[in-house]
């Protein structure tokens, strides 16, 4: 049952019934729809302000997540651009050492196609997906990057030796012949001076008065120094290493020792008559890999390419006996 309230009139002197208006009762209703739209607005700005949303908890979690990779590949990138560098210093130290010049790489004529190709495809990838791209491909240049460092490792390691191995292949003649008038007997079939048979000769022999020095073609090791009964009588026989041996026949003293170091142009013995020989000479065979070569093809260093065609005419044309 509604409450009814009553005043007392002090024109009338009785008691009335209370009436409020409408207008004051619209108007109580807006005060309070008001103070319900203000307190509400209130309390979504505190809320949004202050009190995290589920949402924003994840993006925060992802955008530390993100700028966390970020950091790692950047760090990523500064140390491939060191690596880089490093490769870019070595090549170019390696084409000076082959070429003696910088060439230029066909990397650079590429280039802006290159640039515009991954220009298109990061503008394809999405956000999600880019870190984890740009990740892979770092992964990838980086196992590139070790690769190639230990292709230049060895490329300087046959750089480095390179030097070593032109000095060690016999490339000179085992005594002087600047006349290239003492070359008596050729590689190949000849007749034997002593059995008077067609047999192997396997080297050259060089005419000399007894005496004359003999010389070691190329750098290496001295494996055999001294008399065999074989043939050769006073020998020595030289390790370049690389494949290459030679042997240096019929001298009439030797100078080095087995297990010795020797340089191209070092003294190592004497021409002489020992042996399985007919005269002074020295007998020079040349070995790679444990087969016989015509040593000829050996004597470019110290003859001119005219003297050296003229020297292999000699030998091929030279006598049908050999002297040992």
């Amino acid at each position: 049952m509604k409450k009814i309230k009553y005043f007392y009139n002090t024109h009338t002197l009785r008691y009335e019934k209370l009436v409020t208006p409408l207008r004051v009762k619209l108007l109580r209703v807006f005060s309070l729809l008001c103070a319900l739209a203000v307190g509400s607005a209130i309390v979504i700005y505190i809320y949004n302000r202050f009190v995290p949303k589920p949402t924003d908890l994840q993006n925060k979690g992802r955008y530390e997540l993100v700028n966390e990779n970020y950091k790692q590949l950047n760090q990523k990138v500064k140390a491939m651009q060191q690596q880089m560098a490093e490769l870019e210093k070595r090549d170019n130290e390696v084409y000076r050492s082959i070429f003696e010049a910088n060439p230029l790489p066909d990397s650079a004529r590429a280039k802006s196609i290159e640039q515009k190709k991954e220009l298109d495809k990061i503008s394809a990838i999405g956000d999600d997906n880019l870190a984890k791209d740009i990740a892979l491909q770092l992964n990838n240049l980086s196992a590139r990057v070790a690769y190639q460092f230990d292709s230049y490792k060895s490329i300087e390691k046959l750089i480095n030796n390179q030097e070593a191995k032109l000095a060690s292949i016999p490339a000179i003649q085992p005594v002087s012949n600047k006349q290239l008038s003492r070359v008596a007997s050729g590689y190949g079939m000849r007749i034997d001076p002593v059995y008077g048979t067609p047999r192997m000769h396997r080297g050259l022999d060089f005419t000399a008065p007894q005496g004359t020095p003999i010389y070691a073609t190329g750098d290496g090791s001295v494996s055999t120094a001294g008399y065999s009964d074989g043939g050769y009588g006073n020998h020595v026989e030289i390790n370049h290493g690389y494949g290459y041996q030679t042997l240096y026949g019929h001298m009439v003293r030797i100078k080095v020792r087995a297990g010795q170091k020797v340089k191209r142009g070092e003294v190592i013995g004497w021409v002489g008559n020992t042996g399985k020989s007919t005269g002074p000479h020295c007998h020079y065979e040349v070995k790679i890999n444990g087969a016989h070569v015509n040593p000829v093809y050996f004597f470019s260093n110290d003859l001119t390419p005219e003297e050296y065609d003229r020297l292999l005419k000699i030998a091929a044309t030279g006598s049908a006996k050999s002297f040992d």
